[in-house]
Formats: C-alpha cells, structure tokens, sequence
C-alpha cells in the first residue's frame, strides 16, 4: 500500500526533468517531496497507532471501543494537518533558502508550497484511514484504492496537467493531491459504512484460527 504511494511521487518528479527548464522544475519537486516526506513521518506513526489500537479492539470484541478509536485518531490527523498548513504557510517565502539560494527556486518553491500544504493535509487524513483499513485487515481493498487512485487518477492528470496543459511542476503536484483527495474519500465511504460489530466477529475469527 505505502509502496503505491511513494512510487508515484517519485515517478511524477522524474517526469518533471522533461519539462522545460528541467534544472527548475527538478529542483523545486525535489524541494517539494522531501518537505512532504518529512511532514510524513508524522502521519505514518500517527497510521501505525491507528492500525494497532483498531486491531486490537477488535481482536478483543470491542466493535465500539475500536469505531471510538477511528474517530479521535482521524481528530487529531484534522488537527495535525491544522498545524502543518499554518507553518508551512508561515514559511514559505524562506523555505525554498534552506534548499537553494537561486532566486528563482526560491521564489518558485514558495509558490508551490499551498500546493504542498494541502496535499500534506489529505495525507495525513489518508495515513491514519490506511492504518485503520490494515487493522480491520482491509490490505486488499487498501492496495486496489491506492493503485486506483494515484495510477488511474494522479499520475496521469499530472502529467496531462503538466504537459498537454503546460501548468509544469504545479500540475504534476495538482494530480498527486488529487489522488489523494480521491484516496481520502474512498477510503473515508469504506470506513463510514463499516460494521463494526461483524469486524469484530472476523477479527476474533482469525485471532481462534491463528490460536490452533
């Protein structure tokens, strides 16, 4: 599942070298991968907890306690994009410096980063839905989602955004935080409609199976 993901954003930021201007573009998508990798580590421990505690519960048969546990880890994924936005805003205009000190990339990161700020908030939100689908033991439907969403859907409006509509680097970024807004509400339908309770009787399933 994380695979899918990385994959993506690091095929679109090759693309970027066959634009114009290539040593730009490159540099600022570079730029604008590891802010997002950064900021990312915050959301992969935040899907981790989610994954543990959510199958834990259910594994213990309590459908309620864990559907509880989905609701304050997607809270405080909302609050933590909250925060990542309001700083990366802060800081745009002086970010691109601690990369590069051509005015150019400097000023075309800081463009860039609105861009960047709210594909990091879609991407907390999809870190803590993916850690609870692989609690409730949904790889499958979490691998189709993500192979859907960034292949069928980001990678190539990226690159028709930034090629065909020549929008350059701000298109192939626009396609990745459609994918994930695309990821976000799949994976947001899944969870809402869950049954609980017959999440609970698979999981105690698995946990007897596993025990003989």
């Amino acid at each position: 599942m994380v695979c899918l993901e990385l994959w993506s954003f690091e095929l679109l930021v090759l693309a970027s070298g066959l634009l114009p201007n290539p040593v730009v573009e490159t540099s600022v998508l570079s730029i604008c991968l590891n802010t997002s990798l950064t900021i990312w580590q915050i959301s992969v421990g935040l899907g981790g907890a989610a994954s543990i505690r959510v199958s834990n519960e259910l594994g213990a048969g309590n459908p309620q306690v864990a559907k509880l546990a989905v609701y304050v880890i997607v809270g405080i994924a909302v609050a933590q994009g909250i925060v990542v936005v309001t700083v990366l805003l802060s800081v745009r205009k002086v970010l691109g410096r601690a990369f590069s000190s051509d005015p150019k990339i400097i000023y075309y990161a800081a463009s860039m980063i609105p861009i960047v700020a709210c594909g990091n908030f879609l991407d907390g939100l999809q870190c803590v839905l993916s850690g609870v689908a692989r609690g409730c033991g949904w790889q499958k439907i979490g691998a189709c989602v993500n192979l859907g969403s960034y292949y069928l859907v980001g990678v190539p409006l990226g690159l028709l955004l930034g090629f065909h509509f020549h929008i350059g680097g701000r298109g192939l970024w626009l396609g990745i935080v459609t994918a994930l807004a695309v990821q976000v509400l799949c994976l947001s339908l899944v969870t809402i409609f869950t049954n609980w309770d017959k999440e609970a009787k698979k999981a105690t399933k698995r946990v007897g199976s596993s025990d003989d």
